[in-house]
């Protein structure tokens, strides 16, 4: 038998990241965001969801760029603190190391073992979110957690997911 369940959660999109980024006068900020996923393997695209009041949304929108910080499922006091307070009113990324991407313009969280630098190439607006489509131009990986294939080993780091 079938029951019937809330349409809140449809589907479960995967995993939370923490998505870092850096504005025009190089204040940067993060936000914990939960609404992700792959679009296409090839080119590496992926999908972040942001709700257009967050923000961290104008400066992706106007920079066109950020990164995508994978936390273990050990550090899940990251995502609750940076999906907790506002970047308008807290240096989230003061309390953290952090080191500047090669290619974008956005600060990577160091203690997240894995890092996408991603460029946007197109979005949409639903609703009150803004669905940001990236290409991934450079991956960053912990060595730890790189198997002998040189791929992200991701049983290892087992990402947060909701």
């Amino acid at each position: 038998m079938k029951c019937e369940i809330k349409n809140n959660r449809l589907i479960n999109p995967e995993p939370w990241v923490i998505v870092s980024c850096r504005d025009k006068n190089q204040k940067e900020n993060a936000l914990t965001v939960g609404l992700t996923g792959n679009v296409c393997v090839d080119p590496e695209i992926l999908m972040i969801s942001i709700k257009n009041e967050r923000f961290s949304h104008h400066i992706i929108k106007e920079q066109k760029e950020f990164v995508m910080n994978f936390a273990k499922i050990n550090q899940k006091e990251f995502i609750d603190y940076f999906g907790s307070y506002s970047g308008r009113v807290v240096e989230k990324l003061s309390c953290y190391n952090t080191i500047d991407a090669d290619v974008v313009d956005a600060p990577i969280i160091c203690d997240c073992p894995v890092n996408f630098e991603c460029k946007v190439i197109n979005s949409i607006t639903m609703e009150d979110y803004e669905v940001f489509f990236a290409k991934v131009v450079k991956a960053h990986c912990d060595c730890e957690y790189v198997n002998d294939n040189g791929d992200i080993d991701w049983e290892k780091i087992t990402p947060i997911h909701s």
